[in-house]
């Protein structure tokens, strides 16, 4: 039975139409900065969201974590902030609301992340062995913020602490609209298989919008996370890495049944430096190709001679590289 505030905040939700985006890209540390964002919501993904976003950077105003903070009329867009302290949390939700104001979506609270930097810290999935220090960050963010507020968690923090249906639990008591769950321990990082049943149970406990991630790879996984666990979403994390396309065959298998279209090699080229040029529009020319270098190894996974390739295009420093590489690559292929 639900609490007499899991129903309110269940009146609420269905208020604003609990459905919402389906298909959702992953907040993403290093990766899911504004040029990725574009290019996946070009293909398909209803929501996106930043890389996880230090609330104590905001505080202090750290010039490059503030650039993290979507700028312009990017939307629906999501932040995700991290920390522990709930004021200071707050005190940055708030401000970041203030900031985007209509183009921001939602908030997000990330207490997942599994890096050691950020457990040592006692952020991210640390927070998960917490549950009251986490409720008092959610309800804090809670009555400062009146947008959608989300909160990303995993199957627990190891083996021992698999708590992840009572700490959605107390997400939802404590305010948050939705929980995203990953199917994986912080102990096993992204080893093993994400366990779809703590999703499926996560979303038979509460009465708020859940969010199933982990190993979302092609459409067949996302519409596999969708009946499996009866979830009402799905967030594609590495499966969207140099793969924007993703997107659109999901959407396309949700609506039709089937897949019919897979990006050549052209297209997944065309689409690499694409996103090359919009990041150095972003970031600048040398800076860009360095973070490129996270993003260039799997847009050319699979193809013909792409060991050799990928060799090459992680020592690229100039976009002018980056094109004579590929194109001569491509050249020296598509006549074969």
């Amino acid at each position: 039975m639900k609490t007499a505030g899991q129903a309110t905040r269940m009146g609420r939700i269905q208020d604003n139409d609990m459905m919402g985006p389906r298909i959702c890209l992953a907040p993403m540390a290093g990766l899911t900065d504004a040029p990725m964002r574009a290019l996946c919501a070009e293909q398909g993904a209803e929501m996106t969201y930043t890389e996880m976003v230090s609330a104590k950077g905001i505080s202090f105003g750290n010039r490059k974590t503030n650039e993290m903070i979507p700028q312009g009329e990017e939307r629906p867009v999501g932040v995700q902030l991290f920390g522990r302290d709930p004021a200071l949390l707050a005190d940055t939700a708030a401000a970041v609301c203030e900031r985007l104001g209509p183009g921001l979506a939602e908030i997000n609270i990330n207490m997942g992340c599994p890096a050691p930097k950020i457990v040592k810290n006692g952020e991210g999935c640390a927070l998960m062995k917490e549950p009251e220090l986490a409720r008092r960050i959610i309800s804090a963010v809670r009555r400062r913020v009146r947008v959608p507020l989300s909160v990303k968690i995993r199957k627990g923090f190891d083996a021992g602490h698999e708590n992840a249906v009572e700490f959605a639990e107390m997400a939802e008591d404590a305010g948050a609209d939705t929980v995203i769950v990953h199917g994986r321990t912080r102990e096993q990082f992204y080893s093993g298989k994400s366990d779809r049943s703590v999703i499926k149970a996560v979303k038979e406990a509460v009465g708020i919008k859940v969010v199933g991630n982990g190993d979302i790879f092609c459409a067949d996984d996302a519409r596999a996370m969708l009946d499996e666990t009866g979830c009402d979403a799905v967030m594609i994390a590495r499966g969207a890495v140099g793969n924007p396309f993703l997107f659109a065959q999901v959407r396309e298998l949700l609506n039709t049944g089937a897949v019919s279209t897979r990006p050549t090699e052209r297209q997944r080229i065309d689409m690499m430096l694409r996103h090359a040029r919009l990041a150095v529009e972003e970031l600048g020319e040398y800076p860009a190709m360095r973070r490129m270098r996270s993003h260039t190894p799997h847009y050319t996974k699979g193809m013909r001679g792409s060991a050799r390739l990928r060799n090459m295009l992680v020592k690229v420093e100039r976009y002018a590289q980056l094109e004579q590489i590929v194109e001569d690559w491509y050249a020296g292929w598509a006549g074969l």
